[in-house]
């Protein structure tokens, strides 16, 4: 009887793994679009990175595909930019990063995922 304890709790904890791992499946910033409201992983170039000082919460916006086919935009708030080892600007811009987060419609309903946190973001 203990072995079937044992295997079910087994099974349980390996189920739930697997169900985090396929919640964080890895997505093209040109498929961000469908999974508005969704927690999901996306994957991609910085091809332009900005810090805005003269707007209002002095943003940080990566961009991961060129305007105006532009698909995904990472947003870094003023207030967490201290968070970060050097500019995410910097850090950034020309590499290949997967970032994690809520996926929302941003400016003009653009996919976008808001960072509170350096860890939310990797570099490949």
């Amino acid at each position: 009887m203990k072995k079937i304890s044992t295997y079910s709790v087994l099974l349980v904890v390996l189920l739930g793994f697997l169900s985090i791992a396929l919640a964080q499946e890895t997505i093209k910033p040109e498929d961000a679009s469908k999974f508005i409201g969704h927690q999901k992983t996306v994957c991609g170039v910085v091809v332009s990175a900005h810090h805005i000082t003269h707007r209002k919460g002095q943003p940080t916006f990566l961009k991961l595909r060129h305007y105006p086919n532009r698909s995904f935009t990472v947003v870094i708030r003023g207030t967490d930019r201290d968070k970060f080892e050097e500019p995410p600007e910097r850090l950034y811009f020309g590499k290949e990063i997967c970032v994690t987060g809520k996926i929302l419609g941003g400016y003009q309903g653009k996919p976008e995922i808001i960072v509170k946190d350096p860890g939310q973001i990797s570099i490949k």
